[in-house]
Formats: C-alpha cells, structure tokens, sequence
C-alpha cells in the first residue's frame, strides 16, 4: 500500500463529473490498483476513488507548462499529474502540488474479517433455510468470492435471479455501504447480472434502513431464535 499525503486537485470523469479544488488530502494506493482519496473526517469514505482494476500514469509538470485538467486548468502550484484510468472509460486527474508524506507498505494477505459466534451461525441458518429471505429463494453459494471481498450468501430468488444477500447481528450505514459495493461489482458480470442486494440483520438501524431503500436493498429482519428452533411464533400468545 502506497500513502501520499499531499495538497491535490481532483478531477473525476465518468457516469458524471466531479472537481475536488487544491487541499491537503490522503491519497491511498492498493495493491489491488485501486486508488482513494481520503479528507481528515468522514470515516473510512473516500472524498472520491478509482475502483479496481486501473492502470496510473505519473508524470512531472515542467515550471510553466500550460496543461489542463479534465474539466478546468492546473493550479500553478502543481508538480506533478497521476492519470489514473479505469476500465470502464472513467479517469481520475490527480494533481499534485506540495508533497509532505509518501510511502509504500507491504502488508501482506490479510485473513479476512472473522464474524463473532452469532453472526457467524446467522449466516449458516439462513443458508440452511433461504425461505426466511424470500418464498422460493434457493442458496447458490456461502461465502462467494469477489475481488473486493466475500458476499456472505449468493442466492437465486423465485423468479430465477441472482441476489447478494450481506447477513449482520445488528444493521447499521456500514453494511449497507459493504452490499452496495458487491452488488456494484457483481453486476459488472454478465454472468450474474442483474442483481440485487438484500441486507439481512436481528436488528436494523433508521438510518440503515433509509441508505439501502435509496439504494434499492431490500432490508429482512431475522429473527435468531425462531431459526434455531428455540421460537415458535404460531405458540405466542401477544
């Protein structure tokens, strides 16, 4: 992994246009290719990114060189120019003016996020009965594999698509932002396309429940006793 903390100028280009004016950001270079652009809040989001695979193109601005940017022209200050191009057609300009960090980092292959007991036997109930997804909803696979990370169940639904399914003990914005991201790439697959998310959760935050309805995820509260056997809902009383 590559950090560069820098003043930088952004120009994004793609579905849309984006500009991010000359300020003093991270900038993190995977190993994967992808490449992020970080601000001192927000959390983990990145002010704006290039997901993989790209390929990036550095080189040096010469002292009164006239270059334009994607949508406007180059603050004096800069130095340098990353191009970074994805496969789709998008590009990210990066341009670089004062540089006060950078280096490279191997960190090696991480294992992987490792879910508590819980969870972890969460997924494993609704593998064993996907009925509690949807009627007629059958379990491809657990686990399935993406180049970003594993989506937790890939399932096919009535009607014979494909739908990602992310499964937590307690639902928040996060999870949400993790499905969106799988179900982005997975629909890049002409084999699995199309295909939609369904987060699966004991308990849904508001907040998480409004971000996955604006990005068309279904939301299925789970109820952990009643999968194991230890509730019978029909036997209750109120």
């Amino acid at each position: 992994m590559r950090l560069v903390i820098a003043e930088c100028q952004v120009d994004y280009a793609g579905r849309l246009t984006a500009h991010l004016p000359l300020a003093k950001r991270l900038i993190l270079v995977k190993s994967d290719g992808s490449v992020s652009i970080h601000a001192d809040d927000r959390a983990y989001k990145p002010l704006n990114w290039m997901s993989p695979p790209c390929t990036i193109t550095e080189r040096p601005v010469a002292a009164g060189e006239d270059v334009a940017a994607t949508t406007r022209e180059l603050d004096p200050a800069i130095t340098q120019v990353w191009e970074v191009a994805g496969r789709d057609g998008d590009t990210l300009q990066i341009a670089i003016g004062q540089v006060f960090h950078d280096s490279s980092h191997e960190l090696g292959t991480d294992p992987g996020l490792r879910k508590d007991g819980v969870e972890a036997h969460l997924q494993a109930l609704l593998a064993q009965n996907p009925d509690s997804l949807g009627a007629g909803w059958t379990v491809i696979q657990r686990e399935y594999y993406t180049p970003i990370g594993p989506v937790d169940l890939l399932c096919r639904d009535a009607s014979g698509g494909h739908v990602a399914v992310e499964v937590k003990r307690r639902g928040e914005i996060d999870g949400v932002e993790q499905l969106t991201r799988y179900v982005e790439l997975m629909n890049r697959d002409p084999l699995l396309s199309p295909v939609k998310g369904v987060f699966a959760a004991q308990q849904i935050k508001p907040q998480a429940r409004t971000l996955a309805s604006d990005r068309g995820i279904d939301c299925v509260t789970v109820d952990y006793d009643v999968l194991r056997g230890l509730d019978d809902p029909e036997s209750r009383l109120f």
